[in-house]
């Protein structure tokens, strides 16, 4: 199995089936305020370095990093639900990771929903821990909070 994570824009037609897919799954579980991710137009505008795993060529998960002053947001990030359980959304984290430090990025932030189990094992797997809301975030008890300092062990 050979298993790639490069940089993508947002709208081309992979990337955009990739989120059409996420919103689709996270559309039962969340009413529409207490979904924020970013359109693909806000990641174009945002300026959100995006990324695409693709196993064997298939594309089968995204996510990206947003740089602000003190820290980065951990954004969009999906893996396609027959690829779970593979390690790649443990790689794409850590990839994202490595990627904000090359960037002189000491610390990552996320935001993601209580009804995401999965999701927040990898998390915490990879050295994520809770902290309260950020940035613009409201205090929504459908949302968890994570950061993560870049350069220390999880």
């Amino acid at each position: 199995m050979q298993i790639s994570i490069h940089a993508e824009r947002p709208d081309t037609a992979d990337a955009q089936a990739l989120i059409a897919e996420l919103d689709a799954e996270l559309a039962p579980l969340y009413p529409p305020t207490s979904q924020h991710g970013y359109s693909i137009e806000q990641l174009i505008r945002e300026k959100v370095d995006f990324f695409v795993v693709r196993v064997n060529g298939e594309a089968v998960g995204c996510g990206g990093v947003q740089f602000y002053a003190d820290y980065g947001e951990v954004k969009r990030m999906y893996i396609r639900p027959m690829f779970r359980g593979m390690g790649l959304a443990q790689r794409l984290i850590e990839h994202l990771i490595a990627y904000a430090a090359a960037h002189q990025c000491r610390l990552l932030r996320l935001e993601t929903g209580i009804l995401q189990p999965a999701a927040l094992r990898c998390y915490e797997r990879a050295g994520f821990y809770r902290i309260g809301p950020f940035g613009n975030y409201p205090d929504d008890p459908l949302s968890l909070f994570y950061e993560r300092p870049i350069g220390e062990q999880g």
